[in-house]
């Protein structure tokens, strides 16, 4: 069989090859001619699959996104046409809290304050929101959550008002992007509820840039009136409102959930499903693909406070490296995608055991792997 994929999917050529023939694109470019004779295809983000990009695939069966959103596929149109489709949900939940939990580490350093009592509005109590409310908990943090869609179905039984989430000291964003239906995200937050918050504030997007209308917010920081901004999304993508980034105290190229294991994640989830699909034997190896860390191991004298975990999680990741990288590279549509190709390594906290007499409980709660130094 052939197998199209995102050259960009990690590990798919290790993992996939021993069902046949694999050929690796670039996602944003491809082209309906190069799936004439696909069997399956394995996308990311940056390609919208629909009736233009499939109209030569005539033997395609199987189609497979290796992130959480899905707004890219049109999923219509692969029932229409009798194709499997599956997604990575949660893949990178983890990787993404993280993401969260050190800029927010770094904010608060800026800020000379403590996280300590302060209240996080979660929007989206997902995967993601529910990584980061886990880690927000173990920061002493007051995590409130907001999730209409969730608590209509019953699943989310302490979302709280959209008033209230314009008050919290911090509100991370975590909604898949959606333009109609009832719970619609688009511009969620628009002018109206941009000019409702303050500087003392601090507003994280690490979901779909367009959930935030950028116009409106760039208004509001030119103004001096938004608040501290870390995005890791930007409407429009690849072309990014280059005005803004230079208001923002963390930016990021749409990379928050990249991390060596959440992109392994992705790509093994669906492979599962095409193999479930498409009836073959299935036969992961990804787990031994997975390099050992440069650092496995550190010690901490005394107990953990937010300093440490700054510190610590900055360790792990340079979240400030990213930021560097992206302000001197990515404000051009070209600059932007070759920085989320050529991304380096990056580790999940899980990859470093943390040896300490205290604060078993915490450190485990973000992620790391504590050992008790007896």
């Amino acid at each position: 069989m052939k197998i199209v994929v995102d050259e960009n999917i990690p590990f798919a050529q290790q993992i996939l090859s021993q069902h046949g023939e694999v050929v690796a694109l670039d996602g944003r470019t491809m082209q309906p001619s190069q799936l004439r004779d696909a069997d399956a295809l394995l996308v990311r983000s940056v390609t919208p699959v629909n009736a233009q990009l499939l109209s030569e695939a005539k033997q395609l069966k199987f189609v497979g996104t290796a992130t959480i959103g899905t707004d890219h596929v049109d999923q219509a149109l692969l029932k229409k046409l009798a194709i499997s489709f599956a997604s990575a949900p949660g893949c990178n939940a983890i990787a993404v809290g993280e993401y969260v939990t050190t800029a927010l580490l770094a904010a608060a350093t800026e800020r000379q304050q403590s996280l300590q009592g302060q209240s996080i509005a979660i929007v989206g109590a997902g995967n993601t929101g529910s990584q980061l409310a886990k880690r927000a908990k173990a920061l002493g943090m007051q995590v409130m959550l907001y999730d209409p869609p969730l608590q209509q179905q019953g699943l989310c039984e302490q979302s709280v008002s959209f008033e209230q989430v314009l008050s919290a000291d911090v509100i991370s964003l975590h909604v898949p992007s959606i333009k109609n239906g009832e719970f619609p995200t688009y511009h969620m937050f628009a002018q109206e509820q941009l000019q409702q918050l303050k500087p003392s504030q601090i507003l994280i997007n690490a979901c779909r840039g367009d959930v935030i209308d950028n116009q409106a917010l760039l208004k509001q920081a030119e103004q001096g009136l938004s608040p501290l901004l870390i995005l890791d999304v930007w409407e429009g993508e690849p072309a990014v409102l280059k005005e803004l980034v230079d208001y923002a105290f963390i930016a990021t190229p749409h990379i928050a959930g990249y991390s060596l294991e959440g992109k392994m994640r992705g790509t093994s989830m669906v492979y599962q499903a095409m193999c479930q699909a498409l009836n073959l034997d299935y036969q992961d190896n990804s787990d031994s693909l997975l390099s050992q860390p440069d650092f496995q191991q550190l010690s901490l004298n005394g107990r953990v406070n937010q300093a440490k975990l700054t510190k610590l999680t900055q360790f792990i990741y340079d979240i400030f490296a990213d930021d560097r990288r992206f302000r001197r590279f990515g404000l051009q549509p070209q600059g932007f995608d070759r920085l989320r190709k050529n991304y380096p390594q990056r580790r999940e906290f899980s990859s470093l055991q943390v040896v300490s007499q205290h604060d078993q409980v915490a450190l485990s709660a973000l992620g790391f792997n504590h050992q008790e130094n007896k």
